[in-house]
């Protein structure tokens, strides 16, 4: 389930990056730099950053998915923000501690039938991500915890 999940995520053309920092050095800049560079519409979501939207429900065309860079109490939020905006695909990102996961938030998406990827980084599904993210993917499919393809 969880890939199928990240395969949606993926196949989305445009989505909300929670928590983008303002920072252009910032892991997230870099993150989002990324999805750009990839043909994504990148649309920042951050209430602390006035180039970036306040919330979730201000996007302009709505958006039907989220990655989350945020701390996990901050998440509690964001997901009712989500569930507001309509948002039915949710990635809390996690590259090791807990990131933005929070099992509170995943509760509360299970009632609200928001999808949620818990956990991961983007850059552990891209084609030729390069090193170091290559690493990590050798590493999470040596310990079985790679999500898989669906058969």
């Amino acid at each position: 389930m969880t890939r199928e999940l990240i395969d949606r995520f993926l196949a989305q053309p445009r989505f909300a990056f929670v928590g983008l920092s303002r920072n252009p050095r910032d892991f997230s800049r870099m993150l989002a730099a990324e999805f750009e560079r990839r043909g994504y519409e990148v649309v920042g979501v951050n209430p602390s950053d006035p180039q970036a939207l306040a919330r979730l429900q201000d996007i302009r065309p709505p958006v039907q998915a989220a990655l989350l860079m945020t701390s996990s109490t901050a998440t509690e939020q964001v997901v009712r923000d989500a569930a507001e905006a309509r948002v039915t695909l949710l990635w809390m990102y996690s590259a090791g501690a807990g990131g933005a996961i929070s099992e509170k938030a995943i509760d509360f998406c299970a009632e609200h039938d928001i999808d949620v990827i818990a956990g991961y980084c983007p850059y552990q599904f891209f084609p030729d991500a390069g090193f170091p993210h290559n690493l990590h993917v050798f590493f999470l499919k040596l310990t079985g915890t790679y999500p898989r393809q669906p058969a």
